[in-house]
């Protein structure tokens, strides 16, 4: 048994102890009963009283937990030697009760948000109202804006994640819950058709009851890409042309001289099917099916919308005058029946020439085609000036109320998705491309062993290839697996940026990027494929190349690599052919793996401001592409106050991340969260580009320097546990189920990029997972408090005098106030007393007290440390949402948890019963979905 003191059992926070502005959050929790009561209902029903009695006595008994009446290792004993077919249901019960609370929560959120606009409270900030306040009161002129902007792109990249395993049917379910919920937070007792919302509800919670959460097969990429592309029907479609629309009108109206985003502020991506960064399964096929399954998307949505269209314009030109253009555009169908409808005729040419389109360039044809023998259109940019025309004649006989509904929204999503719907990026590690490229050039005779080169000599080596015509290999060269692999994956890029456009795929991300020839070798590899030719005076390059910065060292040499590559003529001439834009992507996962949450925090701060002044001295635009994972540990957290946190001049109108894990659907399932969470990134992106967000002024340099030594600190305590501790790796494999998440078909792609024990090549999703799943949460807060604590003790001020020091850094700066809530947030979900039964899953007693002891001593501290820094007592002081969230539901969390101790248990003693391995999978599913950034 693993004892932890009294003070580390308890909950985190008066949070959970108090009554959370319980006027304010009483309807929310009328919320979570009602979901609660049915949920427990249709258990009663499907599996029997005596399941049911178990839920419920686990419940009952959970919450005992939390109010410190009984010892949580009673509830532990509850699942001692559980019958497995028992413990499934129970699994499975508080599994879907954390779903449905995560919809009671948004809902609350949505009547929160209604509260304060009907009390004509100012819009609160993260919204785009407040954002547009905040510009008008700065009085900034035209030439600024326009300057500012030029470019303007905010982009969220989707990618595939391994807890996010719910089936489609889950997902319908889940969004047909959350609208019966509206209704019933809007007063109503019946549906638009009569029904009743409550019986609706049932209905609903017996379909989710009798609807398997996960798949039984390990999921392939396939199911990857459907989930992602899931997203474009169930909110992107509707949400993202109208908050382009939107934002572009509201800034022209501000400033109608600067001429703002003539191209789509908001342009989505993905990385699904185009990582292939330790992933084998990445295929040329892949890349094919993913990008084609993204076209093929795009067009049915249009030929959908335009069938739709045709219906709505019925208009007669009996009754009113069309424009000479729409004349001429109806003029290619000459169907007698719709003579007098010149709108139907000129959408049915629409329709007609994409099918036509569709043909051309689609695998697979969607519905609603129409042939009529018309040309297809070559690229989007035809299609829109069509749609255009439609537009135009409307608003001459007074049918703008026509043209701004449903054509508006096509015309608009035409402009962001065009044929590509949204870009794919491809990545690979720079070791593969070192392997490949040195294959090529001894195939080819350039050199034999290029890998024994130094570093100078392999970019003389490789900048004279690129300012050459040449390629290196033949098509059919005998090759390895490997490096033909390769050259067919950007072989299908090439393919998929023909058919579909440049923006099909607009980046090649080069993982652990460590030197300019790591990014040449990459050029080498889009060279081969057609995708770059540098050897002209105008070369071109439709694919950009990001280096992805990660580890700490990586990051702190990212600007002096960024700056040797531009001075590079063959590359500085591709970066002018690109507009004079390079993309840098910074990795928050691998180095905070590396070196621990503050450090890594800091690391990138500190190269995004070096990469700003490399940037500006080259005079090019930096754009930063920021690989943030759904949990703090892994750059994770609110996005605006992230993105406020940057550094001056590291946003410049420009931003990219990366979406990962249960918050992708937590943010875009839903079009009203869809929204909100788009908002929250463009008026985090407006506020960073045009405002003085900072807020250091002059003394920016010194509070630099305070950063600087506690970062030092904190790596250093890091390393001490997890890099220098005998036995850690032992003790995080037996007390996690890190070994479970790679072996129990979880993901698409392997959990370590190598087959090592080492903790550097363990991928840092199971990382964060494993550390979530026990409640330790690790990843997102040790050693910063050792690092606060010896840098108040050590200089030449005293104690007192660093504390104010720490203190008013935390009022001031964005930055720190940030890495100090969102530190707060994950120490909150942290759970030392859940984290001691998973502790005794290790074996050897030393090795246990060894490693915990070191983790709840530095629990504690951490959380003195930000009380003392702060001056909060709470650590979710500034978090009301997630503090309702942890009171009303955590305790939920509690069966789950000993549950998959439980399982865990018996599957290591050699239990093969397939329904074991299956709960556990189902307990973590149910812990992230109710964590809600686990991975």
């Amino acid at each position: 048994m693993v004892e932890v003191s009294d003070t580390a059992l308890e909950p985190i926070g008066d949070v959970h102890r108090t009554k959370v502005g319980r006027d304010a959050t009483e309807p929310m929790r009328a919320d979570i009963r009602l979901l609660g009561a049915i949920l427990g209902d249709t258990v009663r029903e499907q599996n029997g009283e005596e399941v049911f009695e178990l839920v419920e006595r686990a419940r009952v008994e959970s919450f005992r937990v939390r109010r410190s009446e009984i010892d949580r290792s009673e509830v532990s004993r509850m699942f001692e030697g559980i019958d497995i077919h028992e413990a499934i249901p129970v699994i499975r019960a508080f599994s879907h009760f954390a779903l449905l609370a995560n919809v009671a929560e948004d809902i609350h959120r949505e009547r929160r948000r209604a509260v304060h606009i009907a009390a004509g409270e100012p819009p609160q900030d993260s919204s785009l109202a407040a954002t547009y306040r905040k510009l008008e009161e700065a009085q900034l002129d035209s030439s600024t804006v326009a300057e500012a902007l030029t470019g303007a792109v905010v982009s969220p990249v989707i990618t595939a994640h391994p807890t996010e395993t719910r089936r489609r049917t889950v997902f319908v379910t889940q969004r047909r819950i959350t609208e019966l919920m509206r209704l019933h937070a809007e007063g109503h007792t019946q549906t638009d058709n009569g029904r009743s919302v409550e019986s609706e509800l049932r209905r609903q919670v017996l379909t989710l009851w009798q609807t398997a959460l996960i798949r039984l097969s390990r999921l392939q990429i396939e199911d990857e890409i459907a989930v992602g592309l899931r997203l474009y029907s169930s909110a992107f479609f509707e949400v993202l042309p109208k908050v382009n629309a939107e934002v572009r009108q509201a800034l022209r109206e501000r400033w109608p001289d600067a001429a703002l985003l003539s191209q789509p502020i908001l342009q989505p991506g993905s990385w699904i099917g185009g990582d292939r960064d330790g992933n084998p399964n990445v295929t040329a096929q892949v890349v094919r099916l993913a990008t084609g399954s993204a076209a093929y998307t795009a067009l049915a949505h249009y030929l959908a919308e335009l069938t739709e269209l045709e219906q709505e314009l019925s208009m007669s030109s009996r009754l009113l005058k069309v424009t000479p253009d729409l004349d001429a555009l109806a003029e290619a169908c000459q169907e007698k029946a719709r003579a007098d409808e010149p709108y139907r005729r000129a959408v049915r040419v629409v329709r007609s020439r994409l099918t036509a389109t569709a043909a051309a360039i689609l695998d697979e044809q969607p519905q609603h085609t129409l042939d009529l023998g018309l040309p297809a259109y070559a690229t989007p940019a035809e299609l829109r000036a069509d749609l255009d025309t439609i537009d135009a004649s409307l608003r001459t006989h007074g049918s703008a109320l026509l043209a701004d509904d449903r054509l508006a929204l096509l015309r608009e999503g035409v402009h962001i998705f065009g044929f590509h719907l949204s870009g794919l990026d491809l990545r690979q590690n720079s070791d593969v491309h070192e392997e490949v490229v040195a294959e090529l050039l001894a195939w080819s005779g350039v050199h034999p062993d290029y890998a024994s080169l130094p570093e100078d000599e392999r970019v003389e080596l490789l900048a004279a290839e690129l300012a050459t015509r040449r390629p290196l290999v033949r098509a059919g060269a005998k090759l390895s697996d490997l490096a033909r692999s390769e050259l067919d994956i950007v072989t299908a890029a090439a393919h998929a940026v023909k058919r579909y456009g440049p923006a099909a795929v607009p980046n090649y991300v080069i993982s652990m990027c460590r030197s300019v020839s790591d990014v040449l070798e990459a050029a080498i590899l889009l060279k081969e494929a057609g995708l770059l030719d540098a050897s002209g005076a105008e070369p071109y390059c439709p694919v950009g190349i990001s280096p992805l910065f990660e580890t700490i060292d990586d990051l702190h040499n990212g600007a002096a690599i960024v700056q040797a590559m531009l001075d590079l003529p063959v590359y500085r001439g591709m970066i002018t052919a690109r507009g004079d834009i390079q993309e840098v992507m910074l990795g928050y996962s691998d180095s905070n793996k590396d070196g621990g949450y503050l450090a890594s925090s800091w690391a990138v701060y500190r190269a995004e401001l070096a990469l700003v002044e490399a940037a500006r001295k080259a005079g090019i635009r930096l754009r930063l592409f920021h690989g943030r994972g759904g949990t703090v540990g892994r750059g994770g957290g609110p996005s605006y106050q992230a993105i406020l946190a940057q550094p001056p001049g590291a946003v410049n109108g420009s931003l990219r991340l990366t979406e990962q894990g249960e918050v992708i659907a937590a943010k875009y399932a839903e079009p009203q969260m869809a929204r909100r969470n788009l908002e929250s990134l463009l008026a985090a992106t407006l506020e960073s580009t045009l405002l003085d967000v900072e807020g250091l002024g002059d003394e920016a340099e010194p509070a630099y320097a305070v950063l600087d030594e506690v970062a030092t600190l904190a790596q250093r305590a890091y390393a001490e546990l997890v890099h220098d501790t005998p036995g850690f790796v032992e003790y995080f494999k037996a007390s996690t189920p890190v070994s479970e998440i790679g072996s129990l078909n979880i993901g698409s792609r392997p959990s370590s990029r190598k087959p090592t024990e080492s903790i550097s090549d363990l991928r840092a999703i199971p990382w964060v997972l494993a550390w979530s799943q026990s409640r330790v949460m690790l990843p997102g807060w040790y050693g910063t408090g050792t690092a606060f604590e010896q840098w108040i003790a050590a200089g030449p001020e005293s104690s007192a005098q660093r504390q104010q020091i720490l203190h008013d850094l935390y009022q001031r700066w964005p930055f720190f106030r940030s890495v100090l809530s969102n530190m707060a947030q994950v120490l909150a979900k942290s759970d030392l007393g859940l984290a001691a039964r998973y502790a005794e899953l290790v074996d050897d007693e030393a090795l246990r007290h060894r490693v915990f002891d070191k983790i709840v001593d530095e629990h504690r501290r951490t959380i003195a440390m930000y009380k003392l820094i702060t001056g909060q007592d709470d650590l979710l002081a500034d978090n009301p949402a997630l503090a309702r969230s942890v009171f009303n539901r955590f305790p939920y969390l509690e069966p789950l948890n000993h549950l998959q101790v439980e399982l865990l248990r018996r599957y290591r003693s050699g239990a093969d019963d397939e329904l074991v391995q299956r709960g556990i999978l189902l307990t973590m599913n149910g812990l992230a979905s109710a964590l809600r950034n686990s991975g």
